[in-house]
């Protein structure tokens, strides 16, 4: 009990952590909470869409935790330690905002007794004074069942949880929506049966629950758990791994060679038109491709209120207006995570979109829609092998 709680918020793309966290630290109960926020990429925009109060500390961190090599958990709990010995913060537990491309068993393994051995002092000290409490994972159910098809990372992400979560329930009107629902609870169920499955949307639902202090225990969540943590001690143990992230590898090796992440960044206005003209022709022409978009937009009409942006595949989500900026950056960023797609045709249909130019928007379509397909062909060719092989 005198140890700090550590909670690990997971979820695939796209599945609403940001919107669940801002939900949590509204309540007062939770304001001594510190917030680690992991983003995949080099433009740092998750810190703006959650909002801190005064009382609880955000630490970023720049590239994808589960691809670095070393003990970045363990480095930044260790600064927050610092602080905290040193009166500069105060803070009751810690949560772990991953990025939606995160495999949770590296993660876990630094954070476990047994797991990842300490490398120097500063480790110890995270050991001794922090403890793994949950894995809370999101399942958005529009995109929840193509992700764990498509993606080894979501399936992984519902296998380390001990507690789940289906998001944008609220969007299942119809009876056909409520039967997939149901399908998608008994599929979680068949991938993890020792987690509950919370609906985020229920009456009866308690966010606070979630992040109570716990005891986590991987031997509970089955064999392949074991495995896969069992397997990182493998691949920790053998420094020329490539997916330690070794220098010469690709910084995102541990999510496939075709997993891409870029931004746009633009000083002007935007109009509002030409920007959901833009979304809309990208998740009509890259479809499942297109994993994630996200960004705060400086809008012409409004621009004191900044726009943000949410894009997961083929939705795009009507935007949500905040009442003022969250930072001194009153850039439009838009930040990219795709599965294949270049990002020059991307940057060419946004210029095309803006510009109100359809010819020269025709030609970066077809670009887009080559790039895609060729990418689709190379997945079939790979695949073809694995078959015959």
């Amino acid at each position: 009990m005198d140890k700090t709680p550590v909670f690990v918020l997971t979820g695939f793309l796209g599945a609403g952590k940001s919107t669940l966290l801002n939900r949590l630290l509204a309540d007062p109960a939770f304001c001594d909470t510190a917030v680690i926020i992991n983003e995949f990429g080099d433009v740092a925009l998750d810190h703006d869409l959650v909002r801190v109060g005064k009382t609880q500390v955000a630490r970023t961190t720049t590239g994808c935790l589960c691809c670095t090599i070393g003990s970045d958990i363990r480095s930044t709990l260790h600064e927050l330690h610092v602080l905290a010995g040193a009166g500069e913060i105060s803070f009751d537990r810690v949560i772990v905002e991953t990025t939606g491309l995160a495999d949770p068993a590296p993660l876990v393994n630094q954070l476990i007794p047994g797991g990842a051995p300490a490398l120097g002092l500063s480790d110890h000290l995270v050991a001794r004074n922090f403890e793994l409490a949950g894995v809370v994972t999101l399942v958005d159910i529009v995109t929840g069942e193509l992700s764990i098809e498509n993606h080894f990372e979501a399936a992984k992400q519902i296998a380390f949880a001990d507690r789940m979560v289906l998001t944008k329930a609220d969007l299942a009107r119809d009876p056909a929506s409520i039967r997939d629902i149901e399908n998608l609870r008994t599929r979680l169920a068949a991938l993890n049966r020792a987690a509950p499955i919370d609906d985020a949307h229920h009456r009866g639902f308690e966010l606070a629950a979630l992040f109570q202090r716990r005891v986590y225990a991987p031997a509970s969540l089955g064999d392949d758990v074991i495995g896969w943590l069992a397997l990182e001690d493998a691949i920790r143990g053998d420094g020329g791994h490539p997916l330690n992230g070794t220098a010469g590898t690709s910084p995102f090796a541990r999510h496939g060679g075709r997993i891409r992440t870029f931004a746009i960044t633009r000083e002007l206005p935007i109009a509002r038109d030409a920007l959901q003209k833009f979304l809309h022709l990208l998740s009509m022409s890259a479809g499942p491709r297109l994993l994630r978009v996200k960004g705060l937009v400086h809008d012409r009409d409004e621009p004191e209120r900044p726009r943000v942006i949410h894009a997961v595949q083929h939705v795009v989500y009507p935007p949500a207006v905040l009442d003022d900026w969250p930072s001194a950056d009153r850039r439009t960023r838009l930040v990219f995570i795709t599965d294949g797609v270049d990002p020059e045709p991307v940057r060419q249909l946004f210029e095309a979109a803006l510009e109100g130019k359809p010819i020269k928007a025709g030609r970066a379509l077809r670009n887009l829609a080559s790039a895609v397909a060729d990418t689709f062909r190379s997945g079939t060719a790979q695949l073809a092998r694995v078959l015959t092989n």
